[in-house]
């Protein structure tokens, strides 16, 4: 027997889980960057930072999807 969340609680724990999300992801690439582009030029950092803000958007998706999702 398969138990259903409501769309409530689904909402509330995708929330935690985004802002636990963001928050991990951001120290990640930070530390990966300080780690690895210290002497880099600026337009390196320009493009790790770009591609990294953008790469997190992934991740969100699939936690937004299974938010709206309503299970039967």
């Amino acid at each position: 027997m398969r138990t259903t969340l409501p769309i409530r609680i689904k909402k509330m724990i995708g929330m935690f889980f985004i802002v636990l999300l963001v928050i991990v992801y951001a120290l990640i690439a930070v530390a990966v960057a300080s780690a690895t582009l210290a002497n880099a030029p600026w337009y390196a950092h320009m493009l790790y930072f770009g591609f990294s803000g953008v790469l997190w958007i992934l991740p969100a998706m699939v936690i937004i999807k299974w938010m709206s999702t309503e299970t039967r």
